[in-house]
């Protein structure tokens, strides 16, 4: 079959190859192919293999012969593997290893150790062979399985070879390792995000880094130690934080807010999840002069009279480097008056659940006409706006779905 299907230019090749996969288009998730003077290359390879796909080893080994076509490869994308085609991304594996030098990101999708010893040793191998070929992998992303993966098989262990390039580590539904413990050595490492994980792996880190993303982490306080010290030590170079707990109320562990407070003035982006709208907050807030984008979702439990109080000291303290607020949550509905009254940030973009009545609609446009800078605001149930409020409000501000201006970093 693989001499039939390599018959002809590298383009033909790719016909031939799509032509051959039938019904099994899923297999081949994105192949981004870019056109050179003398046949073609690939930038981005996105793979989720089926296990039907049973002449892939031929097919990778053929394409392997065209050292060009691999050449400039620089973003691949590893899906879940089942038993049945562990030999062809193996095969895969060791091609690129032999043929490109230049990836920049690799992520491993659906990560599961739970193979027979033989099949282990022959995949992990194979990616180990492509982490230690690259020059400059500058992006690493691991996401787990179902069981959350203990067992690593050097794969971890490998970066080490990228100690002086990488940049930016995932980690996503995976428990702890002492394979984590190499990151330390990554001395350029710069981002850190961290979601759905044992909450150990925090524990090893000792290194400044620019972004910290900690989603759905258990806040005890062991660990609330090694995420502060994370802070400390980062320091004027954190910028960019995420917060995201589900479960914790994180305002509590003000262990946190007074590291940030006192060692991270520089931060640019802060998005906390499930916290109080504290006296401590507005402090953090208020000394964050460099801050341009706030994403905030609130846990209510103060009387409404000391809650209104808080949102006027909120939109009193926000920095005047403010451009972007997401304050999405619906209960800020009945506060949206009082917050636009009170607030002189520049703000370009806002975030809320709705505007849905005069008093709102009033405030909103009296802003607007004050600080002479909000460009757009984002509405959670943007397609339940009264057409009367939709068409006064237009005439000064642009209205659009919370979805199309939400930022993320």
């Amino acid at each position: 079959m693989a001499s039939k299907i390599f018959m002809g230019t590298m383009p033909e090749i790719m016909e031939n190859i799509l032509n051959n996969l039938n019904n099994e288009f899923h297999s081949l998730h994105s192949c981004a192919l870019v056109s050179r003077h003398c046949g073609a290359t690939l930038h981005t390879l996105d793979l989720h293999f089926s296990e039907f796909l049973e002449f892939s080893p031929e097919i990778f080994y053929s394409l392997g012969e065209n050292k060009q076509f691999f050449s400039q490869l620089q973003n691949l994308s590893l899906g879940v593997i089942s038993h049945f085609n562990i030999e062809s991304v193996a095969t895969l594996l060791r091609v690129l290893a032999k043929n490109t030098t230049s990836i920049k990101s690799l992520k491993l999708d659906g990560f599961n150790s739970d193979y027979e010893p033989q099949l282990l040793h022959t995949l992990f191998y194979a990616l180990i062979c492509i982490i230690k070929s690259q020059e400059q992998l500058r992006k690493f992303s691991l996401v787990g399985g179902e069981e959350f993966p203990t067992e690593f098989y050097g794969i971890i262990s490998a970066l080490e070879s990228q100690k002086n390039s990488l940049q930016e580590v995932i980690v996503e539904y995976c428990d702890y390792s002492t394979e984590f413990e190499i990151l330390d050595n990554c001395k350029k490492l710069e981002i850190l995000r961290v979601r759905y994980c044992e909450t150990k792996l925090l524990k090893i880190l000792n290194y400044k880094i620019n972004t910290l993303e900690l989603v759905d982490t258990s806040f005890d306080a062991s660990t609330i130690s090694a995420i502060a010290q994370i802070i400390e030590k980062s320091g004027i170079l954190l910028q960019r934080l995420i917060f995201e707990s589900i479960d914790e109320i994180i305002c509590e562990k003000s262990l946190l807010l007074n590291a940030l407070k006192s060692h991270c003035p520089n931060i640019t982006y802060l998005n906390i999840t499930n916290i109080r709208i504290s006296t401590q907050l507005l402090d953090l807030i208020g000394n964050l002069q460099n801050l341009q984008f706030l994403t905030l979702v609130f846990v209510l439990d103060i009387p409404e009279e000391e809650l209104e109080i808080r949102v006027m000291q909120f939109a009193e303290i926000l920095p005047l480097t403010l451009q972007y607020l997401d304050v999405g949550d619906p209960w800020f509905n009945s506060y949206v008056d009082i917050f636009f009254k009170y607030c002189n940030a520049p703000l370009k973009k806002v975030l809320i659940d709705h505007l849905d009545n005069e008093k709102n609609t009033k405030a909103l446009i009296e802003f607007c006409k004050r600080n002479k800078t909000l460009k757009y605001v984002g509405v959670n149930r943007y397609f339940e706006l009264d057409k009367n409020i939709r068409k006064e409000v237009k005439k000064y501000v642009t209205l659009v779905t919370y979805e199309r201006i939400i930022v993320n970093f």
